[in-house]
């Protein structure tokens, strides 16, 4: 299978560039989408499009199982900075988080399938809306998940480029392997004043510097040593101008944890944290939103997807499973069905390139290795099944 992936990689290739040169936002992929089932279609996919929206479901295959391969298409509001002839040419626009290798990869899957004979059904869910929720805080997954993307679905599994990770290593694990995320609006309310007599007010910018402080240390002193969890406050807003000391002080932070438990005891913490301004003289007003749960791998498909890559890539192909805190939306599906997420090694050698980062690129010898292991574990579910 790796072999073969290496025959069509110039064409695995070709797709993933021309992705890259035309991102679009969350919700907006409608030229992506596009191009998609065009080229579903042309590998004898039966295509259905405006599912989640702008997303893509492909089918290939009939009958029972059916194994699901995901793969988001969208991209971020960054502005570029590589100089490659494959560079955006959507202004403020960029596909820096590898999305691009996400949809090429899985064409790419549908290129290799399409030539083998197999039982049952590979369905392909191109995905919009992973960066980004929609106005009433719905991602794409879950929207995907509304119009029956997931029906029948047996098991469904879906890859991430990793930078942090040379091509030819993989990440793959069971359990909690991305962090679940919410976030917190928090408004302090003090008395405004003139910066002249400030004794008359009561400043809610120097209440938000202890508040702020407290936060930031939530974790290191509330949470047990060795947990997964992360609180950072990521916004403060407050006043206008320089002589008025203002009413009011807004804040927005997100939290990260991959365990309920630690998930409770940082809510908790939070509201503690805040009750600082009503010790010094103000008040608050307090919300957290819930946004994503962790992406939690089924052990048997782990172990399927696992031996997949053994098999293409030898047992030395396996790298720690650190994945980090960063959140996904793919933990919608994963709770539904059983299911696996992995990290796929796309790092340049002796150039780091950072996720959501204005240079971010790939090392491409990893697109036909993540469609050779997607493809192979894909066969091993449907034999499995």
């Amino acid at each position: 299978m790796l072999d073969r992936a290496i025959d069509i990689q110039e064409q695995i290739v070709a797709w993933r560039r021309e992705l890259h040169t035309f991102p679009e936002l969350s919700f907006q992929e409608t030229r992506t989408a596009g191009r998609i089932a065009e080229e579903m279609g042309r590998l004898s996919c039966r295509v259905r499009t405006g599912v989640g929206r702008t997303g893509v479901v492909a089918e290939l295959g009939e009958g029972q199982p059916v194994i699901a391969i995901r793969a988001d298409m969208d991209a971020i509001a960054i502005r570029e900075e590589n100089d490659v002839p494959y560079a955006s040419r959507c202004p403020g626009v960029m596909h820096a988080c590898g999305h691009d290798a996400h949809v090429a990869i899985a064409m790419g899957v549908a290129a290799l399938l399409a030539r083998t004979d197999h039982r049952g059904t590979v369905r392909f869910l191109f995905q919009p809306a992973e960066e980004k929720a929609d106005e009433e805080g719905i991602t794409g997954a879950q929207r995907m998940v509304q119009d029956g993307a997931l029906e029948g679905v047996k098991a469904a599994i879906s890859l991430h480029v990793d930078a942090s990770s040379p091509v030819g290593k993989v990440k793959v694990s069971a359990g909690a392997v991305t962090a679940g995320t919410d976030v917190f609006a928090a408004s302090i309310f003090g008395r405004g004043g003139h910066p002249g007599m400030p004794e008359k007010a009561i400043d809610p910018l120097y209440i938000a510097g202890h508040v702020i402080l407290a936060l930031h240390g939530l974790v290191s002193q509330r949470v047990e040593a060795g947990a997964a969890a992360t609180l950072v406050v990521t916004s403060v807003r407050a006043g206008e101008v320089a002589n008025v000391i203002p009413q009011r002080v807004e804040m927005l932070g997100s939290i990260r944890y991959k365990e309920p438990a630690v998930r409770a005891i940082v809510h908790a913490q939070v509201e503690s944290a805040l009750r600082i301004s009503q010790v010094l003289g103000g008040s608050y007003e307090l919300e957290i939103r819930p946004r994503l749960e962790p992406t939690v791998n089924d052990e048997r498909i782990a172990a399927e997807v696992r031996a997949a890559a053994a098999r293409l890539l030898g047992p030395e192909c396996f790298k720690r499973p650190e994945y980090g805190m960063a959140g996904e939306d793919f933990s919608v599906m994963a709770a539904l069905v059983p299911a696996t997420w992995f990290a796929l090694g796309c790092g340049i050698e002796g150039d780091e390139r950072f996720h959501h980062h204005p240079r971010f690129d790939v090392d491409e010898r990893c697109l036909p290795i993540g469609a050779a292991i997607l493809a192979e574990s894909a066969l091993r579910l449907l034999q499995g099944a």
